[in-house]
């Protein structure tokens, strides 16, 4: 499975994606799919780094080609408030949002 099918689909079950990041383990609830310049991105909020909780909720931006994802988990995520939908980065390039 390709990493944009990991992230569409951990975004439409409302899923945790497990992945390595910068050699990193990182725990991540993805929250939208968007391209930008040609090239595939996902802002997400990390809830894990190499297994130990992240304590402030953060919405950050990852280049999908840069994620080696391992799996969706069974781990559920609700949407944070630190996603905005309406932010004018996502107009006309999302793919999937939760």
């Amino acid at each position: 499975m390709t990493e944009s099918r990991f992230v569409l689909e951990a975004i439409a079950l409302r899923r945790c994606l497990e992945a390595t990041y910068n050699r990193m383990r990182i725990k991540l609830a993805p929250h939208i799919l968007y391209t930008r310049h040609g090239e595939l991105f996902v802002d997400a909020v990390t809830i894990e780094r190499e297994g130990r909780a992240v304590g402030e909720a953060k919405l950050g931006t990852f280049k999908l080609t840069g994620l080696q994802i391992r799996e969706v988990v069974a781990h559920p995520f609700n949407p944070q408030n630190v996603f905005d939908p309406a932010n004018p980065k996502y107009q006309g390039v999302t793919l999937l949002a939760v």
